[in-house]
């Protein structure tokens, strides 16, 4: 527990008897905890416990929900100010930042004058003031060029620099509580290891109380002072984390603490004989046209190269694993692999070249489709809202096995649903349902079941899990090592995920701005990696 609140007995803000209800569903069931300045308390669980639901209570930001119990801000309810004096209170004393900046922040406003507006409103400040004040405000988020950046829109800037902004928005009203909704899940890990020491660094120099909401552990582990767990709403357990992590006491802190990713691979035996892989690239390169200024873009175009001299190679039944942050060439590689890219240099799949460009759809590439597919990172974006289950996992066969009739089709539907986990026993009429009537999980065995349904030499796994909770990442990966293990099916995976790494790779490599810097087996290279970079990246998933 930081100094602060050794030092201050009270407590900022003390929760009690926290009630939250949608019509007759509660969702949120007495929920009680104390946070002390200074401190930095996390709230923990998985998809549907009701952290962010608890959060948003407290800032009676949930519509027509019916809020009972305490809420006591230095004595003050916020469950009964009225109204007025808790606008306030919301962006005053306390602030939020949200998990997706890009949708949390207006795209038709600058990002400094989206800082500079709560200094206008909470501050009353000028508006060369705010303005002023706004740029020193994304400096101190670590901003480089903070003057000119204050003039970009959200979409001209990274990931990491929209995080920084809304940050800077959230402290641009000196709050004396923050409360940060998984802050750092759009990052790469060492984008996610800067916000948390900026946060931390913050947080000590104004002396503000932090609330971190999160399913990530690591974060917890590394960040937190104290955490409180919640179950399906309710708070199950609570305390220092030290303690917690040691020795939890509920079955389901236990259970969140021991669903880290378990390798269950077919290992490659010493002096086996190489197969003919599945995969093989050699000094393959992928280039974007660019706009050149002036009258010679008239004329010529200038070139970005985003993959440059990738050398590959990946053997049925292994999983090559693709690290590195954004903007280093993994889904460019990707999507090169996949036919949806012109490329040069090498690159055949199941011992065939793509016919260049690929993404022509010549009877030559669409044979070639078959044999390579995909799995996204969101199930819930990437399976299409408006198609049924059998619509969308049958939809490969009706394009490359026509001659199959409907019946036959159903039928192998039927059967690789079946593999992955979901049958018409567990889900009465499975395939007249709609994505949204499943879990994250099951959507996700869904898009694996589409994939797979088409028999594939080669599954090319996008972030696979880094949408879904630990227990059910835990799932979907063994469901995925099982299936590799029984069809000899070689996986092409990108993450950022060393944890994953660890329990699906059989080799690694490591792209930075487009080129391979280092490559080798999984377990040999993360234990003791060679590259500066990539120490970088294994130490921040430390």
């Amino acid at each position: 527990m930081s100094e602060s609140t050794s030092m201050n007995p009270v407590p900022l803000l003390s929760v009690r008897d926290l009630r939250v209800a949608f019509g007759s569903k509660e969702v949120v069931h007495g929920t009680s905890f104390e946070l002390h300045a200074g401190e930095k308390l996390a709230l923990v669980g998985e998809s549907g416990s009701g952290k962010t639901v608890t959060a948003l209570g407290l800032l009676r930001l949930l519509g027509d929900a019916r809020i009972s119990g305490q809420a006591l801000l230095d004595g003050r309810d916020l469950l009964t100010l009225p109204e007025r004096q808790m606008q306030t209170v919301r962006g005053g004393d306390v602030a939020m930042i949200f998990q997706e900046p890009m949708t949390a922040l207006n795209p038709l406003m600058t990002v400094g004058d989206q800082v500079a507006e709560v200094l206008l409103i909470k501050q009353a400040l000028s508006k060369a003031q705010a303005w002023k004040q706004a740029v020193e405000l994304l400096a101190t988020t670590g901003i480089p060029e903070p003057e000119r950046r204050s003039a970009a829109y959200p979409h001209q800037l990274s990931g990491g620099q929209r995080q920084r902004a809304m940050i800077a928005m959230a402290l641009a009203s000196q709050p004396r509580l923050l409360l940060a909704d998984e802050p750092t899940t759009a990052l790469d890990v060492t984008l996610r290891t800067q916000i948390l020491e900026l946060l931390g660094d913050l947080q000590r120099q104004t002396g503000m109380a932090m609330v971190l909401i999160t399913h990530d552990l690591h974060l917890v582990r590394r960040f937190a002072d104290r955490a409180v767990v919640m179950e399906h709403g309710h708070l199950v357990e609570q305390g220092p984390v030290a303690q917690l992590f040691a020795a939890p006491q509920h079955p389901y802190t236990r259970k969140l603490l021991s669903s880290a990713p378990r390798r269950q691979v077919v290992e490659v035996a010493d002096g086996a004989v190489p197969q003919p892989p599945v995969l093989h690239t050699q000094d393959l390169r992928v280039a974007y046209a660019t706009p050149l200024p002036g009258i010679k873009g008239w004329f010529r175009h200038g070139e970005f190269v985003a993959v440059q001299g990738a050398s590959l190679a990946l053997q049925p039944g292994q999983t090559l694993g693709v690290v590195g942050e954004s903007g280093s060439g993994k889904s460019t590689l990707a999507q090169a692999i996949l036919g949806l890219l012109p490329s040069k240099g090498v690159l055949d799949v199941g011992g065939q070249p793509w016919q260049q460009p690929a993404i022509r759809n010549s009877p030559h590439n669409q044979r070639l489709r078959r044999q390579v597919q995909v799995v996204f990172q969101d199930p819930f974006s990437s399976l299409s809202p408006r198609m049924t289950v059998g619509e969308i996992v049958g939809e490969g066969l009706r394009v490359h096995a026509s001659a199959l009739s409907a019946g036959q089709v159903r039928q192998q539907v039927l059967a690789m649903l079946e593999e992955v986990g979901l049958s018409e026993a567990q889900f009465p009429g499975l395939l007249e349902r709609y994505p949204h009537e499943f879990s994250g999980g099951q959507r996700q065995r869904i898009a694996v079941a589409r994939a797979l349904v088409l028999e594939p030499q080669l599954l090319v796994l996008d972030e696979p899990t880094s949408a879904l909770d630990v227990t059910i990442q835990q799932q979907v990966l063994a469901l995925l090592q099982r299936l590799q293990r029984e069809r000899g099916l070689a996986y092409l995976l990108i993450t950022h995920d060393m944890d994953v790494i660890r329990a699906m790779a059989h080799q690694v490599l490591v792209m930075k701005d487009g080129a391979i810097v280092e490559q080798g087996p999984a377990l040999e290279l993360l234990a003791q990696p060679r590259h500066p970079y990539t120490q970088k990246l294994v130490a921040a998933t430390q």
